[in-house]
């Protein structure tokens, strides 16, 4: 076997298996950090007798296998320094409920693990940002370099805020088995609100030279798919599930062929992924069939609600955007904020007339976005649809220097010089 074609097999073998690989060895060995180091372990295994001997037929449980024989070895070493410890007088190395557990009689691991390992990693005594970067590196199996490039920072921050995470979690000794009641409800929200930010610095990335990171998008829409397998009774994961699956499908309209972004209503609809589309539509009819028997639904199946409107128009023209005007009013009633008011102005300058949309945002507090590009893009938006071509050019101009996006930052050029043209030719 070619070494190329080896290591594609053991990453897409640890792509694949890695959440459930760490997840089975976390609740053997009630140690995250321990966990990851054996399924690192493993992995180092596979990289140096894959490429001689071959892919096993079960690559899984070659992994599992590997990494259940090194916890083994593991805490017999810890187990005998225990005992070495105690001969000379000195105290317990580890306490009774802490000797070798029986890792050979574990030898299958279950789905509800890559669950508990989501919940775990999403541990409210965790910031936001270290709940990302742990789901990322042990549900997502993206090593530490992947995450850096997602959230634009280095390595050493990225590796730092990981280790700081696990090592809040060891202290804490928090436990790996499900929460229930109000703090399983608490944890499931900080689980979706994880994905979901996954998913929007994916699909548009606040910073960098693309405008897209599909790694990053692709990641969050399988978290989101597979929380909803093991939580298939709550509307909001439902809507989450629904509303990445539809935004996900228009990835590849996103771009031209010459790499620059492409506005929703100019992108080619034929290209959109029909099967993530399909996906998102039967997610949102599930949700909307527990929601008719008193299921509570919020923001993220409010949200897919809207995006399916866009999902079930052919053209750009067809699209609804009165419809899409009222529930985004719903919206901000039911989830009120900053960004949601700015597309609710898309929507009503849309749905009735520029000047709709324009008084949305003139009733914002602009420090609330501090130096974000969001409300002068869309207000150059609104400007040009009205005729306002100077003021639009103005907009766009002040919006492309505060992206700290090239591929926006080049869009929102672009636009300034469309409008710019548009201006009356002095005579």
């Amino acid at each position: 076997m070619s070494a190329d074609t080896a290591a594609e097999s053991i990453t897409a073998a640890w792509r694949a298996e890695s959440a459930r690989l760490v997840g089975a060895l976390t609740r053997l060995t009630r140690d995250v950090a321990l966990a990851e180091d054996l399924a690192q372990d493993a992995l180092l295994a596979a990289l140096e007798q894959w490429p001689k001997a071959g892919v096993p037929t079960n690559p899984a449980a070659w992994l599992m296998t590997v990494a259940r024989r090194r916890g083994i070895d593991h805490f017999r070493r810890a187990d005998n320094f225990r005992r070495k410890t105690e001969e000379i007088g000195q105290a317990p190395f580890l306490g009774e409920e802490e000797r070798i557990p029986d890792l050979d009689a574990e030898v299958d691991y279950i789905d509800d693990d890559v669950l508990r390992l989501i919940f775990l990693s999403c541990h409210p005594l965790l910031t936001p940002e270290s709940r990302a970067a742990l789901t990322l590196r042990l549900v997502g199996g993206l090593t530490t370099s992947e995450i850096a490039r997602g959230f634009l920072a280095t390595d050493f921050a990225v590796g730092q805020r990981i280790s700081r995470a696990k090592k809040t979690l060891a202290e804490a000794r928090a436990t790996f088995e499900l929460p229930t009641g109000p703090d399983r409800i608490r944890r499931l929200d900080d689980v979706m609100a994880v994905i979901y930010l996954i998913f929007n610095e994916g699909y548009s990335a606040t910073a960098g030279d693309d405008w897209m990171r599909p790694d990053l998008a692709n990641e969050a829409m399988r978290l989101a798919r597979m929380l909803a397998v093991q939580v298939p009774d709550e509307p909001e994961v439902l809507g989450l599930q629904a509303l990445l699956e539809i935004q996900g499908s228009r990835m590849r309209a996103r771009l031209n062929e010459h790499g620059e972004p492409v506005l929703l209503e100019a992108q080619d609809r034929a290209t959109w992924d029909q099967l993530l589309i399909r996906r998102g539509l039967t997610a949102l009819r599930h949700a909307e069939l527990l929601a008719a028997r008193g299921k509570p639904v919020g923001k993220y199946f409010l949200q897919a609600s809207i995006a399916s409107q866009h999902a079930r128009a052919q053209r750009a023209e067809d699209t609804n955007w009165r419809q899409i005007a009222i529930m985004y009013d719903v919206l901000a009633e039911a989830a009120p904020g900053p960004v949601v008011e700015v597309n609710r102005a898309v929507a009503h300058g849309r749905a009735f007339a520029p000047a709709a949309g324009l008084a949305i945002l003139d009733n914002l507090d602009a420090a609330t976005f501090g130096n974000s590009p969001l409300v002068p893009s869309v207000r150059g938006d609104l400007f040009e649809r009205n005729g306002l071509h100077a003021d639009a050019a103005k907009a766009f101009i002040e919006a492309a220097a505060r992206t700290r996006n090239e591929g926006e930052r080049a869009l929102l050029q672009r636009r300034a010089e469309d409008n710019l043209g548009r201006l009356p030719k002095p005579s």
